[in-house]
């Protein structure tokens, strides 16, 4: 397979293709790591499929805090020990949204404890 390192832009600007992908959905990304998991192609992974996955695929360090079961566990609602490409897409959907607004929030937290209070004027005809 060749990847094009260069080519012609829309206004016939040189430009650089580094063979880089674009930026994928978050479902896609989900649905390919899926596919990295499912390696017999069966449509659904189990518990240990997913826990030896788990470390060698570098998952974010949230998801590495709460562990290959506690994450299974959430993916699997049913409790089968199984997991179909749709549950793990939605779940694993789910649970990054999650963990993004939990960042923002203590982002959002933190800022607001750090800023200075300040406090209210009187009006001159007060004063």
């Amino acid at each position: 397979m060749s990847a094009v390192i260069s080519g012609m832009g829309a206004h016939m600007a040189a430009q650089a293709m580094t063979g880089a992908s674009m930026p994928m959905p978050p479902a896609q990304k989900m649905s390919n790591v899926f596919s990295r998991i499912d390696t017999s192609n069966s449509g659904t992974i189990s518990k240990t499929q997913f826990t030896q996955a788990f470390s060698s695929l570098n998952p974010p360090s949230s998801f590495k805090a709460m562990g290959a079961g506690a994450v299974f566990s959430k993916l699997d609602t049913s409790n089968t020990g199984s997991v179909s490409k749709q549950q793990f897409v939605s779940g694993m959907t789910q649970m990054m949204s999650e963990v993004r607004a939990q960042k923002h929030q203590a982002y959002v937290d933190q800022a607001s404890a750090t800023a200075p209070v300040q406090q209210p004027s009187m009006p001159a005809c007060m004063a």
